[in-house]
């Protein structure tokens, strides 16, 4: 099985790693691949360059295996869909392997409102990491939609390429990449939220001053 974990990476931090490697690990992933995006699309733009981001990430996941930087949404123009990506990924796997969408509560929060949510479902499977804290959902669309697709176990992803919501308990480390770039340019440092590889980036980039 693939997953695929996007987002922004400005910069990338263990709040971000540290659940890649659970899902990796608890879900027995072949792989995770790190895809920033391009062009944001419900969410503010980048302050790092698309290169720097990419960069950062590479050498935040060196030296772990199954965590792998891709750049397609980089390299693709215009605005990042996750649809667009899924299907470029699909196109690379045999229709029967399991492609598997992993995302936040926050995010499964506002899911419906993606571009061409149904279709996405289509392509993979969906991972939320962290069962949402309120109950409200489960009345709303979102609701209708895990009581159609959802499922309990792991080894349900593998009997199908996509289709299925799982919800997957991750470690919670609050950290977001606002808090670090704000600490960078009030002066404090960073360290213990980031790989030090990554500071380090940062420092000789003269990034987030």
């Amino acid at each position: 099985m693939i997953g695929v974990l996007g987002g922004t990476f400005d910069p990338i931090h263990f709040g971000h790693l540290r659940p890649a490697l659970d899902c990796l690990e608890m879900l027995a992933l072949d792989q995770v691949r790190m895809i920033p995006l391009n062009v944001a699309v419900h969410r503010a733009q980048p302050v790092a360059t698309g290169a720097q981001r990419l960069a950062m990430l590479k050498a935040a996941i060196a030296g772990q295996p199954g965590l792998v930087a891709d750049a397609r949404e980089l390299e693709r123009p215009g605005q990042s869909y996750t649809y667009d990506t899924l299907l470029s990924i699909r196109a690379e796997l045999a229709p029967e392997q399991p492609l598997c969408l992993l995302i936040g509560a926050d995010a499964f929060a506002g899911f419906l409102r993606w571009h061409r949510p149904v279709e996405i479902l289509k392509l993979a499977h969906l991972i939320v990491m962290q069962r949402p804290s309120q109950s409200s959902w489960l009345n709303s669309g979102l609701g209708a939609l895990y009581a159609r697709y959802g499922c309990n176990n792991a080894n349900d992803l593998r009997e199908q390429g996509a289709g299925r919501i799982l919800f997957q308990d991750v470690t919670r480390l609050e950290i977001s990449a606002t808090q670090v770039r704000e600490l960078i340019r009030s002066g404090r440092s960073p360290r213990y939220l980031l790989p030090d590889a990554v500071i380090s980036m940062i420092e000789s980039e003269q990034l987030y001053r």
